[in-house]
């Protein structure tokens, strides 16, 4: 079952028009399976599903045309490599999306279709039961804060009473300039000590800031770093 369908030899292995045919439905039957792995519990587009559908496939039939030649493996590394420098940063999960499909890939490529099914199998379900799980989250109770002041008010210090009495450890992290500097932005990253009197704490900030705008939310993750 795991062993490969092609006639392998010391350098080469003999390919014929069913074993292609076989080896390239495969391809395509897993992908579209590891493509609706990825599509679980995550946001996607439609253009990088569908090439991560018909990536093992691509994978596949370049390792099947390789054959054991040199000359055309470092001609074939050298068409990836520049594909590299042309590609737009992805997430992690992206990344060890293609990952996944390129070992697919190589696996049909090679004729171990049972190996395939397995890496498959087991990376599939993996992935599915950490995405589903609390595991690697965060679980850190800290907002982000942004509090708008005009020009006029010094925000040195100014708002440490009502940090004090609502939050359990703040840290102002930025503070930048606004409507050609007649205003200025802080940003903080604040701990409640009881998120339920997050409304009391807000109203508090606005009698102190002139009711101007202030912003109170999760901490943003950023998408394009791993």
């Amino acid at each position: 079952m795991l062993n490969s369908i092609l006639e392998l030899s010391d350098t080469t292995s003999t390919l014929t028009t069913q074993t292609v045919i076989i080896c390239t439905i495969a391809s395509l039957f897993l992908g579209v399976l590891a493509a609706c792995i990825y599509m679980y519990h995550n946001t996607y587009t439609k253009s990088f599903v569908m090439t991560l559908a018909l990536l093992p496939a691509m994978v596949q039939i370049v390792i099947m045309l390789v054959n054991g030649n040199l000359g055309t493996g470092i001609a074939v590394l050298g068409a990836f490599s520049l594909v590299r420098f042309r590609s737009v940063p992805g997430s992690a999960r992206e990344i060890g999306a293609i990952f996944f499909a390129m070992a697919i890939g190589l696996s049909t490529g090679m004729g171990y279709i049972g190996y395939a099914v397995l890496f498959l199998i087991v990376i599939g379900l993996a992935t599915i039961l950490i995405s589903i799980s609390k595991f690697g989250e965060i679980t850190s109770e800290e907002k982000d804060l942004k509090i708008t002041i005009p020009e006029n008010l010094d925000y040195t210090g100014i708002f440490d009473d009502l940090f004090a009495a609502y939050t359990k450890s703040n840290k102002l992290l930025q503070v930048k300039t606004s409507n050609m500097g007649s205003l200025y932005e802080l940003h903080y990253r604040v701990a409640l000590i009881d998120p339920a009197q997050e409304k009391k704490f807000i109203d508090a900030l606005r009698c102190r800031n002139g009711n101007l705008n202030i912003c109170c939310g999760r901490i943003p993750v950023r998408t394009d770093e791993l």
